[in-house]
């Protein structure tokens, strides 16, 4: 049997924590950020989770993370 292949976009993009969630980052942060609230952009700043129905496709993507 082969290895898997590791997705290489998904690898830069989602990371797995020691609890097993997989991390992600929000996206609405690289461009007009002036029309954006202090408030939204210090939300859009934290990491976010997948949500439990994309866990099982994105892992698939990273098999050795």
């Amino acid at each position: 049997m082969p290895k898997v292949k590791t997705h290489r976009g998904a690898a830069k993009r989602f990371k797995v924590t020691a609890s097993g969630k997989v991390k992600r980052a929000h996206g609405y942060t690289s461009h007009l950020m002036s029309n954006k609230t202090t408030k939204q952009k210090r939300k859009l700043d934290k990491m976010g989770y997948v949500h439990s129905t994309q866990e099982k496709t994105i892992r698939a993507l990273i098999p050795y993370k």
